[in-house]
């Protein structure tokens, strides 16, 4: 049990990733009963790519208000691991950045000169924003008045702050690449120390921990009662974390989770401890820290984003439902041209960052370029899934678990693995009710991922030996 939390009465999860907001009402159960979505877009300021915070409250706000005849609780907030935030005098003192926004190649080179060894943090040197000390840095140089005397925090618990007015810290949030966390010793790195944002940050809660009741503003706005509690809140990804220890199958075991959305990231649950120093760093491995403090060894590229630009016009997902026999149809003809894509279309990220996208063989047919979209992830994927040494189970959740043609293949691709499913779109926000009580279990079973019944190891080898080949026409 959270600290000062209790089980009585609905919990309203706020879950605010890159790409959409999500506001979910449970009941004490862990019965969903009602989901609302927004999309978000970046917001334009001084001439700078921003997360558009004012929008997404009164959003938010306007949302609650949904909920003013139910008895909640609490509110559990979730965010995006890439986002920090300035308060100065009780307010937001500008529009937090975008991790997406390019930072001057001289103000990089500066930061990148000032970061901790890999080994010390677990952050690999991520472009644009995404080691959110990199935006810590320049806005310093942009914001100087307001950096030297703000309370820095996360964007998970900006959320807390937004609703209660108590400013916190949360360590699965400060963990996750942000070049400002030491995941073995539990503190601040040095380069955070050294460049006073540790002494800037609020005070570091535990996720569970209940920072505080609704400001009386927000109570009369939502018509809440003012004695809701909020929690601290987590990273996203490792509330999917916390959803999956839920499932027998993975508590306890030796085991991955494979958080699908924007961003695919494996996070691995070691049975025995495992030196994560040694994880490849220049090939976007990384290290997150649980809810609990402990060091997960990660993975990542984007997955989703990928996908996303692939279909081009088709703006029909491939994990729509009806669609699925056809794209499953369409496998053995992608499969006998071949027809693949080579990475990496985000430049930059994932498990072969450095490579130059290319079709081979590109179809004309839609069916066909999304089936072939759905391999290339399932063959990146398994790559990543490789570098952290999954084994033994893997559970894929998030929005691409529907997509039978990428987990199917993943199952082909890892016939020593036991490949699972399970609800595709509620993990993240069910990992956050598991804060408040441990002991509650998903609804329904995990499903057992049936292979593809097609030859796949041929295809992984030409496609291997394709991504060779370009790696050394580029170095050439």
């Amino acid at each position: 049990m959270a600290s000062g939390a209790t089980t009585a009465g609905a919990t309203v999860v706020i879950d605010l990733g890159k790409t959409l907001s999500k506001v979910s009402l449970w009941d004490a159960g862990g019965l969903m009963l009602d989901r609302q979505v927004r999309a978000n877009m970046p917001l334009e300021a001084g001439g700078l790519r921003r997360l558009d915070a004012p929008a997404i409250g009164a959003w938010l706000i306007e949302t609650l208000k949904r909920f003013a005849d139910v008895p909640v609780a609490r509110i559990v907030p979730v965010g995006h691991g890439a986002g920090v935030c300035a308060l100065v005098d009780g307010a937001l003192a500008f529009p937090p950045l975008d991790y997406e926004q390019p930072l001057p190649e001289a103000v990089m080179a500066a930061y990148r000169a000032q970061r901790d060894p890999f080994a010390l943090t677990g952050s690999p040197a991520l472009p644009d924003g995404l080691n959110f000390g990199s935006q810590l840095f320049w806005l310093q140089q942009l914001h100087g008045d307001a950096m030297a005397r703000a309370k820095l925090l996360p964007w998970a618990q900006y959320w807390a702050w937004f609703l209660t007015g108590n400013a916190v810290s949360e360590v699965t949030s400060l963990g996750c690449h942000s070049d400002l966390w030491c995941p073995q010793g539990a503190d601040f790195s040095p380069m955070a120390k050294r460049q006073g944002w540790a002494a800037r940050f609020a005070q570091v809660r535990r996720a569970g921990d209940v920072v505080g009741t609704l400001r009386p503003e927000i109570a009369a706005a939502t018509g809440l009662s003012p004695q809701v509690e909020v929690l601290a809140g987590l990273h996203d990804s490792n509330a999917a974390l916390l959803a999956a220890r839920g499932f027998a199958e993975i508590a306890g075991n030796e085991a991955t989770v494979l958080s699908t959305g924007t961003w695919f990231i494996a996070m691995r649950l070691p049975a025995t401890p495992v030196d994560t120093a040694t994880l490849p760093e220049a090939r976007d491995c990384l290290v997150n820290v649980d809810v609990h403090g402990r060091a997960v060894p990660s993975a990542r590229f984007m997955g989703g984003r990928e996908i996303e630009t692939l279909i081009e016009i088709d703006t029909r997902r491939v994990d729509i439902r009806p669609d699925q026999p056809a794209l499953l149809a369409a496998v053995p003809e992608v499969l006998r041209t071949p027809r693949m894509i080579l990475p990496t279309l985000m430049r930059g990220f994932g498990p072969f960052a450095q490579g130059r996208f290319g079709w081979i063989n590109r179809p004309e047919d839609w069916y066909q370029r999304r089936a072939a979209a759905c391999l290339y992830a399932a063959l990146v994927a398994d790559a990543a899934l490789d570098l952290i040494g999954s084994s033994e189970r893997l559970l894929v959740e998030g929005r691409f678990a529907e997509a039978e043609v990428f987990v199917r293949a993943l199952a082909s691709l890892r016939p020593d693995t036991a490949v699972y499913t399970a609800n595709a779109h509620n993990d993240v926000s069910f990992g956050a009710l598991r804060l408040i009580d441990p002991t509650l279990k998903p609804q329904g079973a995990l499903v057992r991922v049936e292979p593809l019944d097609a030859d796949l190891d041929t295809y992984r080898n030409r496609w291997q030996a394709e991504v060779a080949a370009s790696a050394e026409r580029t170095a050439a």
